[in-house]
């Protein structure tokens, strides 16, 4: 079976990507899968179901709309036997509003099947669709970044670099060619984000700034949810340690002392989801196997100081010689889980 070679075109502003995309289907005479032609609801399988219809041969750049996940891209098109070869992902950045980007508040609607066959809608945050966009492509171009001080735009292009920086970053020059003749594939998707890559020991970013930091913090003992929220609403968000843009990593509640958590953050934005329930590991290896190792890059960080706030929400000596029996007595404003031990 014939495949179509893709190059998926994303980014969170629709006029400056589409025009983009339409930019890159001139230059490289490939067709062009404009994003309104895709079904809002699942962008992904509509792509994949239209796109081998519009190869002539030389492949086809796809456009993606802003609310389409790119895990979802990358997981459809790149799938055995879907007719298709993702070539590469080029997240288009409108450089002027990146922050803004980033700090949305808003949530995007998709579809999905749940566990017992059913639909329903998937809801996540604007911020967290356009920092994943970053962090998996392949490329990424800023666009209107000319208006930008020269320090603006050395914090821009170092901030893209810490957040992605396995991605070619390439600065859009109208009157140059948009992308190489053969685009650079993408990487494994697992360890592309630069959250990973810290977490990895592998962190390299490209592009720096002395605005521009990441930092790795490590604590084996679990969190007390109340404090942690106190943290979160009151200091981090304010601003008292920087602008802390991204974090992300896993972390443990002291009332949920078996699982281990994923902390996802982007802007205003936080979530924490199950990933991992210890099964038949006596209590104490398993409380002390994973603690805290989070990832956080953001702006005129003071890392000191947030390290030591973050140390002052984990169990101080009294509560962890406690044990789990007190720690279930602790305040916890943090949604349940739904979890499900091997074997279930």
């Amino acid at each position: 079976m014939t495949e179509t070679d893709v190059v998926a075109v994303m980014g969170a502003c629709g006029p400056e990507r589409a025009r983009y995309a339409a930019q890159l289907s001139r230059a490289t005479s490939r067709p062009l899968l404009a994003a309104s032609r895709l079904a809002p609801q699942d962008p992904a399988s509509s792509a994949a179901a239209i796109l081998p219809w519009l190869d002539v041969g030389s492949g086809v750049v796809a456009e993606f709309p802003s609310d389409a996940s790119i895990l979802d891209v990358i997981g459809t098109l790149a799938e055995r036997g879907s007719g298709v070869r993702l070539r590469g992902v080029v997240c288009v950045v409108d450089a002027p509003h990146l922050l803004d980007d980033l700090r949305r508040e808003t949530y995007a609607g998709s579809a999905e099947v749940d566990e017992s066959g059913m639909p329903r809608t998937r809801y996540t945050a604007h911020a967290l669709l356009t920092v994943q966009q970053l962090e998996y492509a392949s490329t990424i171009v800023l666009v209107n970044w000319s208006g930008l001080s020269t320090p603006d735009l050395s914090i821009t292009m170092a901030l893209v670099s810490h957040l992605a920086p396995s991605a070619r970053l390439r600065l859009h020059q109208p009157a140059v060619d948009l992308l190489p003749t053969a685009p650079i594939p993408i990487r494994s998707h697992q360890d592309a984000p630069g959250w990973v890559q810290l977490l990895n020991g592998e962190f390299a970013p490209h592009m720096t700034d002395p605005r521009i930091s990441a930092l790795r913090y490590e604590n084996v003992r679990p969190l007390h949810p109340g404090r942690l929220q106190a943290l979160l609403d009151e200091r981090i968000e304010s601003g008292e340690f920087g602008s802390v843009i991204r974090s992300a990593g896993f972390c443990r509640f002291a009332t949920r002392s078996n699982i281990v958590a994923q902390w996802d953050h982007v802007g205003s934005m936080i979530a924490f989801s199950p990933v991992q329930v210890d099964d038949g590991m006596p209590e104490a290896e398993g409380l002390l196997a994973v603690g805290e190792d989070i990832a956080i890059i953001g702006l005129d960080l003071h890392h000191r100081a947030l390290r030591a706030a973050l140390d002052e929400t984990a169990l101080t000596d009294d509560e962890l010689a406690a044990g789990p029996s007190a720690w279930a007595a602790f305040e916890d404003p943090f949604p349940m889980w739904q979890v499900t031990r091997s074997g279930d």
